[in-house]
């Protein structure tokens, strides 16, 4: 993401973003496929495991922000907040039954076997998109700009659009923040630090995938009793308060697996009503020709700051311990909703 999102946002904008996908599918299954043809002859490397973790990546990244630039061109603009949100749900459920069913692939079938299974569902979804029959629009031609020009376009339009500017930096402190404490010390912080059995922790992460569940079923009927503005920012807010009971486990040992669990599961329920808000915001303001541009660019901010936010991480955790480095992370999460209050002060609607 970090390398290759601004790289992935042109070459969506430039062509049909349907023929992307089932490209970026189709390679990601042939990639996979290989490790196990690999590990039958008894010639698999780390080095081969590696390069196959680098590419997929890049395929991942481009087939991520051609799906978001395609999505509003397949449902229309009205149709925006129930794609996403039936994209989250299918998410979610992928969340709460794969590591489960990894779990038992591995033991039966071992590893390598277990991705050749990866592959196929590549292959699979290849097979769904291609079986899509609406039409999409012709790619936009080329504009007459230099190439650096036409890569920075989708990051022009965020910084001079005030709700895009206000989630790109939103999303940059929240996700730098992330990497920072969360996502590099989780389950070394789970099981060293809180002591928490490794099934105990397995049971917190699924509740975590059933709250995202719960947070899509729920996200039309939170649409319908709350003005947008307020769902949005209030989602928002109870992320950054829910972070908090993470490091918080720590002062209180005999608490700590319930305070684990309510965070996996109310704060994936409040990340997943704000990505559907965030998402659909983000897909109708901005403009049809620039769309995979500023979806990698909000990509890049987001998920792209997570590397840099672990290598911080790292080094705090070495000098001040891993509890007070997950104290820092919850503030810079919290923190980050303060980009948001312009937004929900503004008068315009989104």
């Amino acid at each position: 993401m970090l390398l290759f999102s601004l790289w992935a946002g042109l070459i969506v904008d430039r062509v049909h973003r349907r023929p992307v996908m089932i490209a970026a599918d189709l390679g990601r299954a042939l990639l996979l496929s290989s490790i196990p043809v690999l590990a039958v002859m008894h010639v698999l490397t780390i080095a081969h495991l590696i390069t196959v973790a680098a590419l997929t990546g890049v395929l991942t990244v481009l087939f991520d922000v051609a799906y978001q630039s395609y999505l509003p061109s397949l449902v229309g603009r009205e149709g925006l907040f129930e794609g996403n949100r039936l994209l989250s749900i299918s998410g979610s459920i992928a969340e709460i039954l794969g590591p489960s069913i990894t779990g038992v692939l591995v033991q039966l079938i071992t590893a390598p076997i277990a991705i050749l299974l990866d592959a196929c569902s590549f292959v699979v979804s290849a097979i769904s998109v291609w079986l899509i029959r609406a039409p999409e629009p012709p790619a936009h031609a080329a504009p007459h700009e230099s190439l650096r020009d036409e890569i920075l376009g989708g990051m022009k339009v965020i910084l001079a659009h005030s709700l895009l500017r206000a989630l790109f930096f939103r999303s940059i402190l929240a996700f730098l923040a992330m990497g920072l404490g969360l996502n590099t010390y989780y389950v070394l912080y789970a099981i060293r630090v809180l002591g928490l059995k490794p099934a105990s922790l397995g049971v917190a992460i699924a509740l975590g995938g059933a709250g995202s569940l719960i947070g899509g079923l729920l996200s039309t009927r939170i649409a319908k009793r709350l003005p947008l503005k307020l769902s949005f920012f209030a989602s928002a807010l109870l992320i950054g308060c829910l972070q908090v009971l993470t490091p918080l486990a720590s002062l209180t040992p005999r608490f700590a697996l319930l305070l684990v669990c309510c965070q996996q599961f109310f704060g994936d329920f409040a990340w997943t009503v704000y990505y559907v808000n965030e998402t659909t915001l983000r897909q109708s303001v901005a403009p049809p020709n620039l769309l995979g541009r500023v979806s990698a660019a909000i990509q890049l901010a987001s998920r792209g700051m997570l590397p840099v936010g672990a290598l911080a991480g790292g080094f705090l955790g070495e000098k001040i311990g891993i509890a007070n480095t997950l104290w820092i992370g919850a503030a810079g999460i919290l923190l980050s909703t303060l980009f948001l209050v312009p937004v929900i002060r503004s008068k315009s609607a989104f």
